[in-house]
This record gives structure tokens, C-alpha cells and sequence, in this order.
């Protein structure tokens, strides 16, 4: 396994985190995927944003500090894992929306359902089914060796990206902003035909 990716990693902008968690090696315990699809959430002005509201219970995890996990639970039904990013006290993150599998698959398969094929991790809901993850998890450190780890992948050289998904509550400017990446040589996202083609800027 690639090594921890460091707690400075995560302290910075949640865009530029978001691009460069594309390829990053996400594991707990026998399952390991690899990122391929990720959303990244702004502070302070980004009302898609949880914390646009200010801090409550259920928002605790995502003002920090970075390098944390935040899981909320969306619709009631479906676990969503977050990576809290820039500084302490502030309300940032990147959303893993989809992943690769590359270890655990029969442990994956069976948390969901059977399932074969990008059906498995295409959505951030099943990610974090496939993880295991809950609630429980919440401000767990994924720098740090044990439980979620989030390991430094390989670079990715071609990137999707466009509008985040499920936020037509926000301003427009924010609704349609392209502050969703996505690996392109893969088919393990999610809603591809929203997304194109960028360059590695």
C-alpha cells in the first residue's frame, strides 16, 4: 500500500483536493477502492454547501479539522463519506462519489446485494455501503494508520468534470459550477453524460 496521504494534504482549498483525490487509494480493512469520482464543497460562500446554515449536530464533523472524515446520512436512507478539507473552523469538503474496486470485491459484493460492475460503487451511497461505513465514523482521522485510510494514488492525467449533483437548492452560479471531477478512462462514475472533458490544469 501507497503511503497515508498527510493531514496537510487536506488543508487546503477543497477544489484543489477534490482534483487530486482522483486516484487515491481509499481502504478499511479488506476493502480497498480506488477514487475515481469526487464533488468538492467551498467555504464560505457555496450555498450547496451543509454548513451554509452554521453548525449544528449533524454537521459537527465537517468544520474540521481537516484530514477528517464526515458522514451524514442523505434521504434517511444512504450513508455519504465526505473528506473534510481546509482549515479548522471551516465548513469544506469533498464528497467520494464513486470508486474502483481493487481488494475485497467478494466482501463489496455481498455489503451490496450481489451487485457486479460499476452498479457496485457508481454512487456515493453505495461507496460508503461498501465500506461499511455509518455515522460512527464521523471526525475519524483518514492521515492516520487504522480504520478509513486514504492512501496517495497514482496522477490522474484525464479528468471529467461539471455540475455537483442533487443541489438545485443552491444559487445558480453555484448549482452549475464544475465542482465535480471524475477519472475519464473509466467506468466506474457516476451521471457521466453531465460531465466533460478538461484539461490537467
Amino acid at each position: 500500500m501507497n503511503e497515508l496521504l498527510p493531514r496537510d494534504f487536506y488543508a487546503r482549498d477543497a477544489l484543489q483536493v477534490a482534483r487530486e483525490l482522483l486516484g487515491a487509494i481509499l481502504r478499511n480493512g479488506e476493502v480497498v477502492l480506488r477514487i475515481t469520482e469526487v464533488e468538492a464543497y467551498r467555504w464560505p460562500d457555496d450555498t450547496a454547501n451543509h454548513g451554509r446554515h452554521g453548525r449544528t449536530l449533524r454537521n459537527d464533523a465537517l468544520w474540521g479539522p481537516p484530514g477528517r472524515a464526515y458522514v451524514y446520512i442523505c434521504y434517511g436512507i444512504h450513508h455519504l463519506l465526505n473528506l473534510v478539507t481546509g482549515e479548522d473552523g471551516q465548513a469544506t469538503a469533498v464528497l467520494v462519489r464513486a470508486c474502483e474496486p481493487l481488494k475485497g470485491l467478494a466482501l463489496i459484493r455481498d455489503r451490496r446485494g450481489g451487485l457486479s460492475g460499476p452498479a457496485l460503487l457508481a454512487g456515493p451511497g453505495r461507496v460508503a455501503q461498501a465500506l461499511g461505513l455509518d455515522r460512527s465514523w464521523n471526525h475519524h482521522p483518514v492521515y492516520e494508520p487504522g480504520g478509513v485510510e486514504v492512501h496517495k494514488g497514482p496522477v490522474v492525467d484525464k479528468v471529467l468534470s461539471g455540475p455537483r449533483v442533487g443541489v438545485d437548492y443552491a444559487e445558480p452560479e453555484h448549482r452549475d459550477a464544475a465542482w465535480r471531477f471524475a477519472v475519464a478512462d473509466t467506468a466506474w462514475v457516476s451521471r457521466r453524460s453531465k460531465l466533460t472533458a478538461r484539461n490537467n490544469s
